[in-house]
This record gives C-alpha cells, sequence and structure tokens, in this order.
C-alpha cells in the first residue's frame, strides 16, 4: 500500500471502508460506489478501471494492525478541507445503499466525523439528507 492517497483514492476508500465496515459488502453498496464514482464531479478524471485496485488496496490496509485507524488518518492527510463534508457524504451514501445502517457503519460514521473535525450538525443534516434520497 502507498504512503499517500490521492484525492480520488482516498474518497473511494471512505466508501470502500463503510461498505466493509460489517464485514459484509454487498451488491447494492457496491453498485452504489460504481454509480457515485460516475456521477459525482469529485471523481472528475478518475479512472473506473483502477477502482477494483484502490479497493482491494484498502481491503488489504484494513486487514493490516491498527488498519482501520492507518486508513482513517491516510484519507484526512490525502483530503483537502473541502472535501471533507464530501467524504462524510460518500460514507453516508454507502451505509444507506442497502436500507440498513448497522451499528458498525453508525460507529464508523463517527470515527469519520471526528478524524475529518467535522461539525455535528452539518453531519445531521447530510444523514438526512440520505435518508430522504433512499426512503421508499
Amino acid at each position: 500500500m502507498s504512503a499517500s492517497l490521492s484525492q480520488h483514492e482516498a474518497l473511494v476508500h471512505v466508501m470502500v471502508m463503510m461498505s466493509a465496515v460489517d464485514r459484509n459488502m454487498t451488491d447494492d453498496e457496491i453498485a452504489r460506489i460504481g454509480v457515485l464514482v460516475r456521477f459525482l464531479p469529485a471523481f472528475n478524471g478518475f479512472d473506473e478501471d483502477h477502482l477494483i485496485h484502490i479497493g482491494r488496496e484498502c481491503a488489504a490496509q484494513l486487514a493490516a494492525p491498527e488498519g482501520l485507524d492507518v486508513a482513517l488518518e491516510m484519507v484526512r492527510e490525502a483530503l483537502p478541507q473541502r472535501l471533507y463534508e464530501t467524504a462524510y457524504a460518500l460514507a453516508v451514501e454507502i451505509a444507506a445503499a442497502d436500507q440498513r445502517i448497522r451499528n458498525e457503519e453508525i460507529r464508523l460514521l463517527q470515527l469519520l466525523r471526528d478524524r475529518l473535525g467535522l461539525d455535528k450538525l452539518a453531519c445531521a443534516a447530510i444523514e438526512r439528507g440520505a435518508i430522504a434520497r433512499f426512503r421508499k
């Protein structure tokens, strides 16, 4: 695993971490990652062919000792502050993709929010937006 991540890689890592945190990457979550990478402006210029490789790198990092903590720090270091809320929003999107938010996902959202120093009110707004988008 490289010592640093690009902005695109960091955002993909956030989504992969969220998908993998409950040790069950669902088809809905994987499909959602692909959709987000294809359509969000934050991924302009990103080569989708690298998505699987980046996902594997992230999984390897998570399996290492203190992998989650190291991965979160790598994400924080790779992203400019203007993309911190974007990273949180991506994590929320993946957590909501399968219509069930698990305790592990909630905990990862808390860790991400704290690591990035995000405002709780802004995070609550991002979460409410996801609830509205995924409501049936």
